[in-house]
């Protein structure tokens, strides 16, 4: 099966997250099919804490991919986040 997950980068104490299209056997930070955004949890002043490609999201999601607990929730966010700021 196909998942959209984390995949941890970064030093110790300052973790970095690279949202990634890869097969659910694979290990956490193994190999992936594709890089589809980023999250940084710590991100501050002008650094951009979120970005998805949401196309190849949606792709993917639509070519049966499920996404794991935690890059739903940050979808959903996102999601509100460019829905209000589109509407602005």
């Amino acid at each position: 099966m196909v998942t959209i997950r984390f995949s941890r980068t970064g030093m110790l104490k300052r973790p970095f997250y690279h949202i990634v299209v890869t097969d659910s056997r694979s290990r956490r930070d193994g190999r992936y099919i594709e890089r589809v955004g980023y999250f940084n949890p710590i991100a501050v002043g002008a650094d951009v804490p979120v970005l998805v490609k949401l196309d190849r999201v949606e792709y993917w999601l639509s070519k049966g991919a499920q996404t794991s607990a935690a890059v739903s929730n940050l979808l959903k966010d996102y999601r509100k986040q460019q829905a209000s700021s589109a509407a602005a």
